[in-house]
């Protein structure tokens, strides 16, 4: 579940966990990420298990300009089931460089920020893979709460050709439109 007690320290977050990808392997962001068609709300596809996610369902991220030219995200979790309740995490991200953000969802602590590279990303901006070199945290996200067989595939090829292992990569129930 998201707990923002929990995200307390971003840096727990990139610093515990399993390693879900080959760390000697290359990873690379998108080399163009128009953060303005970025923004907007993405339904969580899939996942690397990680605590902080620990059974959310119906898991959604939206990003907002803020008028200081950083983005605000929004994570909401339904605890449980699609009708639980709803716990939310507030954060801010910032552009790193060309397909990286960094985030933190504890902006008094300067070092806790998490790194969150976009991996692949459809011209349409409406299909993406997120994950970090670290390795420990991994998501297929899309502008719908379903994506089809064939967007399916080309999210999880690239989470394999960053390196990282399917075998763990956990499907997210999600509302229906």
């Amino acid at each position: 579940m998201i707990r923002p007690l929990l995200l307390a320290s971003l840096l727990v977050l990139t610093a515990c966990g399993t390693v879900q990808r080959d760390r000697n392997a290359p990873i690379t962001s998108v080399a163009q990420l128009d953060a303005n068609r970025y923004l907007g709300l993405w339904y969580e596809i899939a996942r690397y298990p990680n605590w902080f996610e620990e059974g959310c369902v119906g898991v959604t991220a939206e990003y907002a300009l803020r008028p200081d030219g950083q983005i605000s995200v929004r994570n909401t979790c339904r605890e449980g089931t699609l009708d639980g309740s709803v716990d939310i995490a507030n954060g801010i991200a910032r552009v790193e460089g060309p397909g990286k953000l960094s985030v933190t969802f504890t902006p008094w602590l300067p070092f806790a920020r998490g790194d969150y590279w976009v991996l692949y990303l459809t011209p349409e901006y409406d299909l993406a893979v997120v994950g970090n070199p670290s390795g420990r945290t991994g998501w297929i996200l899309a502008r719908t709460p379903t994506i089809s067989t064939e967007a399916r595939e080309r999210a999880e090829a690239a989470l394999q050709a960053n390196g990282y292992d399917l075998a763990n990569l956990e499907n997210v129930a999600q509302v229906s439109e």
